[in-house]
Formats: structure tokens, C-alpha cells, sequence
């Protein structure tokens, strides 16, 4: 893979990790440095990857690993959290819920 391969990717799992931990419209920020403090992701280094991408020529290995490992971890909280409701969901509505069905066929689970 190339060097632009690369920061392409990680710029991909910066947006979605900032779209994961944002609370709403104009909150990018906040989310940015959320991630920033969660997962050790410079402030900085996240803008760039998100506003000026063109500009960056390189990525070290460090930084796209972290950001890999930050967006795997990210996934995996939210897909604890999706079970979760799946549960409290099944609790009030029943396990024949439509809704149910849905969300667990969504997981992966029957």
C-alpha cells in the first residue's frame, strides 16, 4: 500500500471515529479532543487528517496503528452498547419484537 493509501485510511477511521464520539451537529471539536484524551491521538493530528488532508505527504506506522487500534476499540464500545439496548429493548418489548428481530439480526445473533 502507498503512503497516500495509508493516511487515506486513517483518515477514513478519524471521521468515524469523531462521527462515533460526537454528541451532535457541531460538536466536532469536542469529539476530536474527547479522542484525543481516550486514546492518546494528537488534537492536531486529527484536524489535519480531517480538514487538510491534501497537505499531509506521510503517516508513521505509530500513528496509524493508534488509529486503527482507537477505531477498533470505538467499534467494539458501540457494539457493547447496541447489545445492551438490545436487551433493554427485548425487556419491555419481547423477544418477537420486530425491532428485536432486527436489531439482532443486525449482531449477528438469533
Amino acid at each position: 500500500m502507498s503512503d497516500a493509501a495509508y493516511l487515506d485510511q486513517a483518515a477514513v477511521w478519524s471521521k468515524d471515529l469523531t462521527r462515533m464520539k460526537a454528541r451532535g451537529p457541531g460538536d466536532t471539536e469536542n469529539a476530536m479532543r474527547q479522542i484525543e484524551r481516550e486514546y492518546g491521538i494528537d488534537y492536531g493530528f486529527l484536524w489535519s487528517l480531517r480538514y487538510r488532508r491534501e497537505r499531509l505527504r506521510i503517516i508513521s506506522v505509530s500513528a496509524y496503528e493508534t488509529i486503527r487500534a482507537a477505531y477498533r476499540a470505538e467499534c467494539e464500545r458501540q457494539m457493547r452498547k447496541l447489545e445492551n439496548e438490545i436487551a433493554r429493548t427485548e425487556e419491555i418489548a419481547g423477544a418477537h419484537s420486530n425491532a428485536v428481530r432486527a436489531a439482532k439480526a443486525l449482531v449477528g445473533e438469533k
